[in-house]
């Protein structure tokens, strides 16, 4: 624990809901003192320890790596374990002068608290056949490929299925067969593969109504992402390549 000459008083409002107790959610104010330097990760560990064991979240590594613990906090889809309490707490006179407001991602039916049903997020996922393709005998070594070839698609590689992408996009909050940009993003890491052969039966299943054609370049993904990718960016990439079945 940190030196108490470092804690603030800061108010976490959190959207609280149980399906086994009321049909509406609800918004509670847990008020603790905590370090600034601290996350909002540490914040909700505070909060279910030592005042309420009934909050609900998801977190696992706590290291930004599993995607586990994403949630909306003051408005933004974020991880909580990599978003320090000073970077979204107002914090003057030792004191929040503004609650954090902490609640699940959008999109996808909420189970209890800050959980939401993630099946249908890596349904999508799994309909892009997110492996590695290819025909003929097993090969006697490592399928090489140059730097160049590598670099075509390294930036959606870096995806940790934290549906923070997915559940920013509004065609997605209103549209819920879409695909959505994490499955688009996976896709695009194995259409550009050069070592693949499965890039025109992903094309195919992404050349529907409820595919890539329904992204409308918001760039809310792309805002989202904890990781950095240029998910816009790879969702264009893909419907060039519709048009064009070059790849």
């Amino acid at each position: 624990m940190a030196p108490s000459a470092h804690l603030v008083k800061v108010t976490f409002r959190v959207r609280r809901f149980n399906p086994e107790a009321a049909a509406e959610a609800h918004w509670q104010d847990f008020e603790i003192d905590i370090d600034p330097r601290e996350r909002v990760l540490d914040a909700l560990h505070t909060i279910k320890w030592e005042l309420d064991g009934t909050l609900t979240f998801r977190r696992s590594c706590a290291h930004g790596i599993c995607g586990s613990d994403a949630m909306r906090i003051n408005g933004r889809n974020r991880l909580a374990c990599k978003t320090l309490i000073k970077d979204i707490a107002e914090v003057a006179d030792g004191r929040g002068t503004r609650p954090v407001t902490i609640e699940p991602i959008k999109g996808m039916t909420v189970c209890k608290d800050l959980v939401v049903d993630m099946e249908p997020f890596f349904q999508a996922y799994r309909d892009m056949r997110p492996f590695l393709v290819t025909t003929g005998n097993e090969p006697t070594r490592e399928r090489r490929q140059s730097p160049a070839d590598r670099a075509r698609f390294d930036d959606t590689t870096k995806c940790i299925l934290c549906a923070a992408c997915t559940s920013a996009c509004p065609v997605f909050w209103n549209d819920g067969q879409y695909f959505g940009p994490a499955a688009i993003v996976n896709a695009h890491r194995f259409i550009f593969d050069s070592r693949d052969e499965g890039a025109e039966e992903r094309l195919e299943i992404l050349n529907d109504r409820e595919g890539a054609w329904r992204c409308r370049t918001v760039f809310n993904c792309t805002d989202a992402c904890p990781r950095g990718i240029e998910v816009t960016k790879a969702i264009q990439e893909v419907k060039r390549a519709l048009i064009t079945r070059r790849f």
